[in-house]
């Protein structure tokens, strides 16, 4: 039973780092570029069940100040980046999940972010998830209000949230070293339990062998 209970906690241990590892954290974008500097429009979409297999395509859409309709201005999928619009010609950088089918930082960078870039982005997931006996499709769509001025200046909600974002970070980290030593603890004080029980077992059949013993040569006797 011991063994059992020591098998049991180093699965849920390893199970537990493995979600830490792959947790996703949906991050609002910077909304102030400097023009003429290079800015990353931030768009996450994390999963609801991260153990999903899933694919995703990725949209991005702008809409200039001023202007009524959105435009597409550039597409990634399994082939990889594509620009749409000729204004983001050479000046977009895809900046999001690499190596996997599964994007859910869909993230882009512009390079010389110019006044004509203030408006508002549109970032569109085109994502399946693939269940074990049928798939499902769903689109999920987040905006980004940019406005490009001269000159940069944080505001206090900017520091605040950078703050917070460190914060959070500090906090996952601190929690996860936390519960890995809890793991850790568990696991040897089980291991430890598991020795104890074995090494009474063995006294407990070698006293009982050498009462079998005794008893025999009593009656040879």
């Amino acid at each position: 039973m011991s063994a059992m209970r020591l098998l049991l906690l180093s699965l849920l241990c390893a199970l537990f780092v493995s979600l830490c590892h792959g947790a996703c954290s949906e991050v609002d974008s910077d909304t102030e570029a400097v023009a003429g500097k290079g800015f990353k429009l931030g768009c996450i979409s994390c999963k609801m069940r991260p153990e999903v297999e899933a694919s995703a395509t990725v949209d991005w859409y702008f809409k200039a100040k001023g202007e009524a309709d959105y435009a597409h201005i550039y597409n990634y999928n399994e082939e990889g980046p594509h620009i749409v619009d000729e204004r983001f010609e050479d000046r977009v950088d895809w900046n999001g999940s690499k190596r996997s089918q599964d994007i859910q930082d869909a993230s882009i960078y512009v390079f010389n972010v110019t006044f004509n870039d203030s408006g508002t982005y549109s970032c569109h997931f085109h994502r399946l998830l693939s269940y074990e006996f049928y798939e499902y499709q769903n689109v999920v769509s987040k905006l980004v209000h940019l406005k490009v001025v001269a000159k940069a200046t944080r505001g206090t909600a900017s520091i605040v949230s950078e703050v917070m974002m460190y914060v959070s970070i500090i906090g996952l980290q601190a929690w996860l070293y936390i519960e890995m030593v809890y793991c850790f603890r568990k696991i040897s004080a089980a291991g430890e339990e598991a020795l104890r029980e074995s090494a009474n077992a063995e006294y407990l059949a070698i006293a009982s062998e050498s009462k079998d013993n005794c008893a025999g040569v009593q009656v040879a006797e």
